[in-house]
């Protein structure tokens, strides 16, 4: 493993705990992903010692400076361990678990769950711009094991978006509680810790009013980069003259609901008494929050749109009114969770509402596969007719021209035609007449046709321009 200033040598031991490699280094102490030889599982151990107070022995042990330095030291440790006591205490799936803790090599050493997947800047960069349901369905697991962690009489204060996991199965996790502190009250002295941008200005000075309104900033800035792209303003330079444009300007035109962009404001306030003064206040603000784009259906397009028979008691009706098979909903639900993990269950239920067909749900949620090829498998399998409602046995899936021309007009054919032409060629013709012996109306006949679009952008795209045009006719 590549030489880390006072890191343990890999292989060493530690109890049970084999040393493997440094995940990092702070100025607080180290963090080493470790074996437990026990239970043959990977942890992340992380051990205190703070380089301006102590250095390592030959030995291994951890010896503190001469003078003043000595006590910080043995203070810190002291803090080092209570903290590492409490944080084994909390129980939440969306907050890294600590599983023990002990000293050793004169400090102390917190054993904690070694989290496999990615860091929330590396998953979300192929994802962007994430819909307004899928982060929100991200960020409501991370405020609820924020609010424990408040409850508990602590302060995360350095959340940022390095610090939040994204494991394998799709759920986030909320991690380093090195900077976390105990508060017993709003205005005992605190380290400044500062992480440009997510830090509050409170943070900046040991005196500040820090509280859960701190923690909210850091978060809202954290909501504010995924929105945008980019990282908030340092809040020192906020405060005379705030030059950083809000998230209701910043991210317009995005999907994302005005009081949605503004709830994200508000935790951004540089004055600590205007925003939110605890996770359940923001949450209610956050609570039943639509994107945009679900409000602005036509109600012309919603009547085109409902499907005959619709009170059918098992389907599930959203916002066009038609009706989507729920075992075949739960079906792009299941296959979705292998891709997305546990938030597949909020990501498809909330496109169902929007979804004018089980094919055009797998397009809209595809989006989250980050996997190219994987995407397009999926959308394959949901619009290839594997779950699509099946004729009657022994009824041909043949339809006559009488009929298409009794669902569709003359124009509106050779607009699809021409549309899909620009896409896949002269071969646009015999797709489109395929198409429209399936399709219910203007708008499937265009989700139907996109399938053969081979580009997920350029499908995306498609879509949206078609339906629109459609809505209109």
């Amino acid at each position: 493993m590549p030489e880390v200033a006072n890191a343990l040598p890999r292989g060493y031991a530690l109890h049970e705990y084999r040393i493997e490699s440094v995940l990092g280094a702070g100025g607080f102490g180290l963090t080493y992903l470790a074996t437990d030889s026990n239970l043959s599982l990977k942890v992340a151990l992380k051990e205190y010692l703070p380089s301006d107070f102590a250095a390592r022995n030959e030995d291994s042990t951890v010896q503190p400076k001469p003078g003043e330095a000595a006590e910080s030291f043995q203070w810190g440790l002291q803090r080092f361990m209570s903290e590492a006591k409490t944080l084994a205490s909390f129980r939440h799936p969306n907050i890294v678990r600590v599983m023990r803790f002990f000293e050793a090599n004169r400090t102390g050493y917190m054993v904690m769950e070694f989290v496999e997947g990615k860091p929330l800047p590396d998953w979300i960069g192929p994802r962007r711009p994430l819909p307004q349901q899928t982060l929100q369905a991200l960020v409501a697991p991370l405020l609820d094991g924020l609010e424990v962690i408040h409850k508990a009489g602590y302060l995360h204060r350095d959340i940022k978006p390095a610090n939040i996991f994204m494991r394998e199965d799709g759920s986030p996790v909320l991690l380093d509680f090195g900077s976390a502190r105990e508060l017993k009250g709003g205005n005992q002295e605190l380290t400044a810790v500062v992480s440009p941008g997510y830090a509050p200005l409170e943070q900046y000075h040991t005196h500040g009013r820090q509280g859960a309104w701190s923690d909210l900033y850091a978060f809202g800035g954290v909501m504010y980069w995924m929105l945008t792209g980019n990282k908030p303003v340092e809040a020192a330079a906020r405060v005379r003259q705030d030059i950083m444009p809000p998230a209701v300007k910043a991210a317009e035109g995005r999907g994302y609901a005005p009081e949605f962009l503004s709830t994200v404001d508000w935790a951004l306030k540089p004055n600590d008494e205007e925003r939110p003064q605890s996770v359940a206040e923001f949450k209610r603000r956050l609570a039943g929050m639509q994107p945009a784009s679900d409000r602005t259906v036509p109600a012309a397009s919603l009547e085109k749109t409902v499907i005959a028979g619709a009170a059918s008691a098992g389907g599930m009706t959203g916002l066009t009114g038609v009706v989507l098979d729920r075992e075949q909903v739960k079906r792009v639900e299941s296959d979705m969770a292998r891709h997305i993990g546990p938030i597949a269950a909020v990501v498809v239920r909330n496109a169902a509402k929007k979804a004018l067909s089980i094919p055009a749900l797998a397009e809209a949620v595809a989006g989250e596969i980050a996997d190219e090829k994987a995407r397009a498998a999926f959308i394959k399998k949901f619009t290839s007719g594997e779950t699509a409602t099946q004729p009657p046995s022994g009824a041909t899936q043949k339809v006559p021209d009488a009929t298409i021309s009794q669902k569709f007009t003359a124009e509106m054919l050779h607009r699809a035609e021409t549309a899909l032409a620009q896409h896949i060629g002269a071969i646009a013709k015999v797709v489109v007449k395929r198409a429209a012996a399936k399709a219910r109306d203007e708008s499937e006949l265009y989700l139907l046709i996109s399938d053969e679009i081979k580009d997920p952008g350029e499908r995306k795209s498609f879509i949206r321009k078609a339906i629109s045009i459609s809505g209109k006719s």
